[in-house]
Formats: structure tokens, sequence, C-alpha cells
């Protein structure tokens, strides 16, 4: 049986990061409304985007295959993540404006800021799901405003929960990080898809 891996997002960081696997994958968007529910916590909440995320793309490869299921239709491994950043008592989303990215680390500036990192990866032929979630938290160090602002200016992190990437620049901006899985933070925690990919049968590296 053929085995395919797909990767249920059109994030570049996720695509970068799954790359370093050196296993060939395939990219589908899953069109989903990310909405919280009512009294959705972040946890909650990026683990069941995850899980409809991987199905919602697997509905998407059955809907455009019309034999999925004939034997020979190749085993799909859908790789689905989301995740969602809480501190200041509140969910941090991307920021989207230099404004927003701004009022966003002052918020946070000198406090804990929690990442939460849903993984499911789903098998298309048996519906058997690999759920997994890590957490990452970041300490900030206090953050004056021209700090916050020339470091806004030179890394435009305007899609990134929490305005900073800390796999570049934003790494100046911790006193700490603690974590089981740095690539987690990025968006991919890659040693539990390494994890899953092996209960799927994949052979890594």
């Amino acid at each position: 049986m053929m085995q395919v891996v797909v990767l249920a997002s059109e994030s570049r960081y996720r695509a970068e990061l799954l790359s370093r696997l050196c296993i060939d994958f395939i990219k589908m968007r899953p069109d989903i409304d990310e909405s919280p529910y009512p009294k959705e916590n972040a946890q909650q909440l990026c683990q069941r985007l995850a899980r409809q995320k991987a199905h919602t793309v697997r509905d998407q490869l059955h809907a455009n295959n019309s034999d999925e299921h004939n034997d020979q239709v190749a085993e799909h491994l859908i790789i689905a993540s989301d995740q969602m950043a809480f501190g200041a008592n509140q969910l941090l989303g991307k920021p989207g404006s230099v404004d927003a990215a701004l009022a966003q680390l002052e918020a946070i500036s000198g406090q804990q800021v929690i990442f939460y990192t849903a993984l499911n990866i789903l098998n298309s032929r048996t519906s058997q799901d690999y759920v997994a979630m890590d957490i990452t938290t970041v300490r900030l160090r206090k953050l004056d405003r021209q700090t916050i602002r020339r470091y806004v200016e030179r890394e435009l992190p305007l899609d990134c929960a929490g305005s900073f990437k800390a796999e570049c620049l934003g790494i100046t901006l911790f006193d700490s990080i603690s974590s089981e899985d740095p690539t987690g933070l990025i968006g991919l925690p890659l040693i539990k898809v390494c994890d899953g990919l092996r209960q799927f049968g994949m052979q890594l590296p």
C-alpha cells in the first residue's frame, strides 16, 4: 500500500518544518471555521481545530477520489496542527498589523505566555487518529516601547501568535523557553510527528 503524506496546512512555517524529515508530502488547505466555542479554552480549541482540519482534508480527498474503496488507492497520512497562545489573561492570535503587534507585545512584556500546539495525524483509509499536544512556556523579559517597536519594525511578525518569531530575532525578547520540543513553538512538533508517522508504519529516518 502506497502511503502519501498530506500536510493539512498552507503555512510556510509548517511546510519548512516538515521538510526537515526528508519525506515527500503534498499540501492541502482545510477550509474550516476557526471561531472558538463559548467557554472553550486555548487547549480545547487547538485540539478541536487540529482534528477538524485533518478530517476536513480527509473528506476532501475522498470527494476527489471516486475510487476511494479500491484497494489500490493510496493511504493518506494527513498531518494537521493548530496552535493557540495564552498570555495576559487572553488568547493571543496573529496580530495582522503593526499596531496590533505593538499592543500585543506591550501586554505580555515581562509575563509568561503558554503555547499549546495540537497535533492530529489521520489515516485516511482506517480513520485511525494519532493525537498529541506540545506545551511550551515562554517568559518575556521586561520590554520598553523602543525595544518593542524596533523589533516589530525589523521582523514584522504579523502572522505569528504572540507577535514574535522565536526561531529568528524574537529570541532576543525572552528570559526563558521551557519545552520538550523546540519545533512545537514554531507550529509543528516534529518529535511527536515522527512518533505518529512511525506508528502508521513509516520508517524515519
